[in-house]
C-alpha cells in the first residue's frame, strides 16, 4: 500500500481508505477522497511543498502530512 503523498506527478491511483483523525478524515471525504475514488497528482510544488490532486473532477491542494493519510490500493499506478 502507498499513500497519496508518494504518488508521482501525472500518475493516478484508487483510494483504499483514510488514516486520519475524525475531523481531518471527514474533511478529506467531503473533498472527494472516498474509498474507490481515483486520484491523480496534477501539480507538485518545488521541494517538499504542497501538491494538487484531481479527485472526482475537482483539483484539491494538500500538504504532505494530509496526503499521507490517504491510502491508495496496491503499488501500481496508471
Amino acid at each position: 500500500m502507498r499513500d497519496l503523498s508518494t504518488l508521482p506527478l501525472g500518475r493516478s491511483g484508487r483510494v483504499l481508505c483514510l488514516r486520519a483523525g475524525e475531523g481531518m478524515g471527514r474533511r478529506l471525504m467531503d473533498l472527494g477522497f472516498t474509498p474507490g475514488a481515483r486520484a491523480s497528482c496534477v501539480l507538485a510544488a518545488p521541494g517538499d511543498g504542497m501538491r494538487a490532486y484531481r479527485v472526482r473532477g475537482a483539483v484539491i491542494a494538500l500538504r504532505r502530512r494530509e496526503a499521507r493519510t490517504v491510502i491508495l490500493e496496491g503499488d501500481n499506478h496508471e
